[in-house]
């Protein structure tokens, strides 16, 4: 996707007068986040900032449908954002994507999400002044979400990205996580079983040894543009160049306006898709049937492939 021209930066010049008149100056770029709640129900965006960044201007909030909320990045600002579900903001604390904070209301109050959980991950004005962003699954799943660039300057990967499928229905059964009786996320493999061989730790700690599980698949076929492991970052990592950039994060988003991106990337919605459960069936759909799917069906070269059977247990041909 070809960005759209960005203003330029502001140039900034302060003097200083401390015995002497001292001539400092800078260049500053105006970042923002845009986060909307497209969903039916109420989301909480949870924000946690990297070691030794600046902090945003909230550590967590409530969106209820339809609302959004901008916040003014900080320069050099790296973290991430993720939203709760279905909490409870008596003794505050939510379902899914729950981070405990101290304040006993929606803050996060520095504390990360609890797994599973959607991650949008940004490191601002990094390497060479670039902007790099992802969205995981690495930790698991709890609901759909886009994040798109609006006004970056041309350079780098600068192309939506996210996991715009609805995957808590379609979720194998032994990753599924439920809150009366419905799916309500879907963990990660690691998350799941601990194992070294799924966790990317140990023998398992590089690219060479920690290769795609049938479960990290089930992901990346759902969303290919998204992290589905930790050695993912071939196809999963995006970058836009400085300048007054809004990043817009979407919960629940629309498939209707987004755009593609580069030629070679990935698609953002996998449109060779079936959910089917009974006689259902969802073709070129980017979420999954209101009835729960026993199966996952992907068309990989025109063949089907089943990846979710036998009473919702992952196998593979």
């Amino acid at each position: 996707m070809a960005a759209a021209a960005a203003a330029p930066c502001r140039h900034l010049s302060l003097v200083l007068v401390v015995a002497l008149a001292v001539s400092v100056r800078g260049v500053w770029c105006s970042k923002s986040f845009t986060i909307a709640n497209n969903c039916e129900y109420t989301v909480w965006p949870g924000i946690l900032s990297g070691a030794g960044s600046p902090e945003l201007g909230s550590t967590g909030f409530e969106l209820a449908p339809g609302q959004s909320q901008t916040l003014p990045a900080p320069a050099g600002w790296s973290g991430r954002l993720w939203g709760r579900t279905l909490c409870a903001t008596g003794k505050f604390a939510c379902a899914t994507g729950d981070c405990a904070g101290s304040s006993g209301g929606p803050g996060c109050d520095g504390n990360n999400a609890a797994p599973p959980a959607t991650l949008a991950e940004f490191t601002l004005d990094g390497s060479g002044g670039m902007d790099f962003y992802d969205v995981s699954l690495v930790d698991g799943y709890n609901l759909p979400v886009l994040v798109a660039p609006q006004g970056a300057a041309a350079g780098g990967n600068c192309a939506p990205t996210g996991c715009l499928a609805d995957l808590n229905d379609a979720c194998p059964a032994d990753l599924r996580v439920t809150s009366s009786g419905d799916a309500v996320a879907c963990k990660s493999a690691c998350e799941a079983f601990g194992s070294a061989q799924y966790c990317c730790d140990g023998a398992y700690g590089s690219p060479s040894t920690c290769r795609p599980s049938a479960y990290s698949e089930f992901f990346k076929n759902a969303c290919p543009r998204a992290y589905s492991y930790a050695y993912d970052d071939a196809t999963s990592t995006f970058t836009c160049a400085g300048a007054d950039t809004t990043y817009a994060i979407t919960f629940c988003p629309s498939t209707e306006s987004v755009k593609s991106g580069a030629p070679g990337d990935p698609p953002l919605v996998n449109g060779t898709m079936a959910y089917t459960a009974g006689d259902q069936q969802q073709l070129g759909a980017a979420t999954a049937a209101a009835r729960p799917p026993s199966r996952l069906l992907v068309l990989v070269g025109g063949v089907a492939v089943f990846l979710a059977l036998a009473g919702g247990r992952l196998i593979t041909p």
